[in-house]
Parts: structure tokens; sequence; C-alpha cells
């Protein structure tokens, strides 16, 4: 149990730093930042407050999906947020090119890391996953059209709202999809499928969501 909360929380703190590091990097962040991004800008709430705040939204949808919150889940919400505030903090603003390409791909590693700790700990699903896996539940779509639908509105919302499209956004999207269930299978080896697609991390975030 306590290596699974070591687990859990030292993978929410990754998952703030590697979005810290995408922001910083200024080269492209995923489809969910893009709209934190969006509305921050928007509000002049920092980035963390956002992330939380989304987040709770995100969660009363998980009310007519019957989904249920686990620790992981509120942990998630909370987490990474004050993570990515405070490592927001320690970053500078880069302007080297080589270094800011190199800040991208450490975060691509850093949040795929951070995403097999957190999930393969077993407390539940991060609240976007949870309404990714409801939707599955509830419609009978697969968790790739439902992902792929969910990322391209918030992208497209986030987008309207003013946050920062790049041509690097797809290759923070796809690059740390595949290294996913490998990373499982590490911090979680008797959970994880084997596979090298995405479906093996998307079959362990279905078993860590919870259902009434």
């Amino acid at each position: 149990m306590v290596r699974r909360l070591v687990q859990l929380y030292v993978g929410l703190g990754l998952y703030g730093l590697s979005t810290a590091m995408f922001i910083r990097s200024d080269l492209g962040v995923d489809p969910w930042d893009v709209f934190h991004l969006g509305v921050a800008i928007q509000t002049g709430m920092s980035i963390g407050t956002v992330i939380i705040l989304t987040g709770a939204a995100v969660l009363l949808l998980w009310i007519p999906l019957r989904q249920l919150p686990g620790l992981g889940t509120i942990s998630n919400v909370i987490c990474i947020g004050l993570a990515a505030d405070a490592s927001m903090a320690l970053i500078p603003e880069l302007t080297s090119l080589p270094v800011r390409i190199t800040l991208l791909v450490s975060g691509i590693v850093v949040n795929a890391l951070a995403t097999g700790m957190y999930i393969g700990a077993g407390f539940g699903a991060g609240p976007r996953d949870g309404l990714m896996t409801g939707i599955h539940a509830r419609l009978g779509w697969s968790i790739r059209s439902v992902r792929t639908a969910i990322e391209v509105t918030v992208l497209i919302v986030g987008y309207l709202l003013g946050g920062s499209v790049w041509r690097w956004n797809r290759t923070v999207c796809i690059n740390h999809r595949p290294a996913d269930p490998a990373l499982f299978a590490v911090v979680s080896p008797e959970t994880a499928h084997s596979e090298s697609s995405t479906a093996g991390a998307d079959c362990l975030i279905l078993r860590s969501a919870h259902r009434l």
C-alpha cells in the first residue's frame, strides 16, 4: 500500500512537471493543455489553478455516467495543478530552440512515465480518463474514438480561447502514447498488458475506472 501511494503521488508530481516542461518549451502541449492555456489567458488564472478547476468540472460529468472516483481521481484533480504551478515557477522561459526541443522531448518521456505510475498505482483513473471510459461504457464507442473526439473538442475550444496550437502538438499527443504500455508493464506488472500499442494503456485505464 505504501509503495503504491508513493507511486501515485510521485507520478502525479511528475505529470505536473511534464505539463510545465511542455509549456516552457513553447513548442506544443497536449489538447487538454491547449484548453487550460486558453482558459488561463482569458481569466488571468495560473495554469495550475485552471487544471484544478477543469478537473473538478470534468469530475461532475462523471455523475450521469455513473462513474465512481477513487483516491487517485481526487488526488489527480489537486496534485497535478499544484505541481504544474510549482514547476512553472522553477523552469524559466527559454529562447534557445535546441534547449526548447530538448525540453519538449524530455517532457514527453516524463509524461509517459508519470501516466504509467499514477494509473499503475491502481487508485482510480484521473477525471479526464474517467470521462473517456464512462462515455465508452455508456455509448459503446471504442476508447480510441472517444479519446479522439474529446481531445479534438478541447483542442478546438482551447484554440478559440487563445491557446497555442503548434505542429508539435501532434508530436506530443502521438509520441507518448505508444510508450505508455511499456511503462505500465514496469510500474504495474501485475495488471499491465504487454502490447506495444495504445491499446495496452487503454486497457489499464479501463481497469482503473470505478463504476456504480
